[in-house]
């Protein structure tokens, strides 16, 4: 069989569009129906369903292709690992239309540089979100998440597990909260429990 392209892109969130990543990689003579993606991960996660098949899907002599190595990895050993492993299958690695030899000094640098860059861009932006977190915190804003129950239905809760005639399913459903809801509420008033006897 002729070598063919095979085509990968990534978006961080569900709102992110991939269709400017997905026009790049046809234009670099990706068949649509060989571009694998994911949505909703980051660069750092190594569990990406996409990345996997896409990966899965090169054979010796196909050329793995990215618009650009950030949406590959964004830490450098990350790209080195995928791009070792590419090398080893003898499959090459074409980031917006070059391709990655190995083998070539200069090419080499440039990969690293360029995989560095992603991994400094990664840090920049976790830093400015704990900032802005941070920032948020300080003027109220950041509460988390509000609570599942009120403290009148968590007080009823462990009332009705206490008198021993609900299983914590049914507790579960009956205040339609998961069973981790239901352990935590458990675990507070068994907490609240001990407190008040020391």
């Amino acid at each position: 069989m002729s070598p063919l392209k095979v085509g990968y892109a990534r978006v961080s969130t569900d709102e992110q569009d991939l269709t400017a990543q997905r026009d790049g990689l046809a234009a670099f003579g990706v068949d649509p129906k060989r571009i694998y993606v994911d949505h909703g991960l980051t660069g750092r996660n190594a569990d990406r369903e996409g990345l996997r098949q896409a990966l899965a899907a090169c054979r010796d002599g196909d050329t793995f292709v990215v618009t650009k190595l950030d949406r590959l990895a964004r830490s450098v050993r990350d790209a080195h690992q995928i791009a070792d492993d590419l090398a080893a299958r003898e499959v090459k690695l074409s980031i917006a239309g070059s391709v990655y030899d190995p083998t070539d000094p200069m090419g080499k640098l440039l990969f690293n540089v360029l995989a560095m860059v992603a991994e400094f861009e990664a840090d920049l932006i976790r830093a400015r979100t704990r900032e802005g977190m941070k920032v948020a915190k300080a003027k109220g804003r950041l509460r988390g998440k509000s609570p599942k129950l009120t403290a009148r239905q968590e007080a009823h809760l462990v009332q009705l597990h206490a008198a021993d005639e609900h299983t914590v399913g049914e507790l579960a459903e009956l205040f339609s909260v998961g069973r981790s809801t239901v352990y935590r509420a458990l675990q507070r008033a068994e907490r609240g429990r001990e407190n008040a006897l020391q």
